[in-house]
């Protein structure tokens, strides 16, 4: 993979070379937009993503995975001014669509005039980390051969929790704030409360749309009527697409109440899930304000505000 991308970055350059400098190109408000879809593990970000491929060539816009060393959230300082300088710059890779496992990295620290936007989807601490207990042993439908790291290992999420094991300890609940929280160290301390506030900041102010798994077709409905230039087709493709429902864990066994009772006593879970909350609440809040229900289906509002009273007025 990382071949076929140094060659692709490699003919894009002789082409940019070959056409002479672009910088005297002003590009349309439409396609100088980048998102960035730092994707949490276990949300169904591959769901999500999928339709993003399906899109793009209809939609014309480029889809780029960002591809970490051992999946480390955590890219170095020089990385980030490398990864900054690529997402602002790479003209020919605009209007782009980033996808990969990285915290949030904010791009007006190094002096970005336009930054890129951010979406993500999160889901209930608990059943995301039983969804990854059991990928991780049993992998998915999506790529049912590949060997996962713990293959081999029958030991259900129940009789881990029993038995106190790490895999799955309170302390593995603590990935959706840091992700949100982004590069400072303290976002990753396990139960820091100040990386559940700065996380709460940043969804609110440097994120455009926050979804959660449970309900991601509405998510994706919105993101379809909000930026269109991206997202067009996306809920019907959704709705009918294949692709879009292959990823699901296999030979996951649900926890019993027990299970679920004993992470609950955990501040780490108690912090995480005051996260979740938060932001489930604040995209049923958007999504009040934006759609409404008729006969059992969600439709979007139309627009809703007009300009009177314009002067002076014009001959």
């Amino acid at each position: 993979e990382r071949a076929i991308a140094r060659h692709e970055v490699r003919e894009i350059e002789q082409r940019h070379t070959v056409d002479g400098p672009r910088q005297d190109v002003t590009m349309d408000e439409d396609d100088d937009v980048v998102i960035i879809y730092n994707r949490v593990p276990k949300t169904a970000s591959t769901s999500f993503t999928n339709i993003a491929y399906d899109l793009c060539a209809k939609n014309k816009y480029h889809v780029l995975h960002i591809n970490t060393t051992k999946n480390n959230p955590v890219m170095s300082l020089q990385d980030q001014v490398r990864f900054v300088k690529n997402v602002t710059s790479w003209k020919e890779m605009k209007p782009g669509f980033y996808h990969g496992h990285i915290s949030y990295l904010d791009f007006a620290k190094f002096g970005v005039k336009k930054k890129p936007i951010y979406i993500n989807v999160i889901r209930d601490p608990i059943e995301r980390l039983v969804s990854y207990y059991y990928f991780l042993r049993f992998g998915d439908d999506y790529r049912p051969g590949l060997r996962r790291r713990k293959q081999g290992d029958k030991k259900t999420f129940d009789e881990c929790v029993a038995a106190g094991g790490s895999d799955c300890a309170p302390e593995k609940l603590w990935l959706q704030i840091p992700f949100f929280c982004g590069h400072s160290s303290e976002c990753w301390n396990v139960g820091s409360r100040w990386a559940l506030e700065q996380a709460k900041y940043n969804l609110i102010n440097e994120y455009f749309l926050v979804g959660v798994t449970e309900e991601l077709e509405d998510f994706i409905m919105l993101l379809e009527a909000a930026l269109p230039r991206f997202f067009r087709g996306a809920t019907e493709l959704y709705r009918t697409g294949k692709k879009s429902h292959l990823r699901k864990t296999t030979e996951k066994k649900l926890p019993t109440k027990e299970t679920i009772a004993k992470l609950q006593q955990s501040e780490i879970w108690k912090i995480e899930n005051e996260f979740y909350e938060f932001a489930l609440e604040q995209f049923q809040f958007v999504r009040a304000h934006a759609v409404r229900e008729k006969d059992g289906e969600l439709y979007i509002l139309a627009q809703n505000f007009f300009y009177e009273k314009i002067y002076p007025k014009s001959n």
